[in-house]
């Protein structure tokens, strides 16, 4: 609900990059430890969340279809 997570449009929350920018801030293959370990931030809004192998999986799959996309 904070992030843009399709090929257009602004995140709902300002400060939450779209996922289809996090290939310019991050090589996507390495995030797949940091959602197994549970990603944690800075700033109290966002929830600390893990994933289990096959969430993991997908969601790579989807990022790295947002890389692919383009603008």
């Amino acid at each position: 609900m904070c992030h843009a997570i399709g090929p257009r449009g602004a995140s709902p929350l300002k400060i939450a990059p779209p996922f289809r920018t996090l290939h310019e801030r991050y090589p996507v293959e390495t995030l797949a430890e940091a959602f197994a370990e549970g990603i944690q931030t800075g700033h109290p809004s966002m929830p600390q969340f893990r994933l289990d192998s096959a969430e993991i999986t997908d969601l790579i799959a989807y990022l790295k279809s947002l890389e692919s996309a383009g603008p």
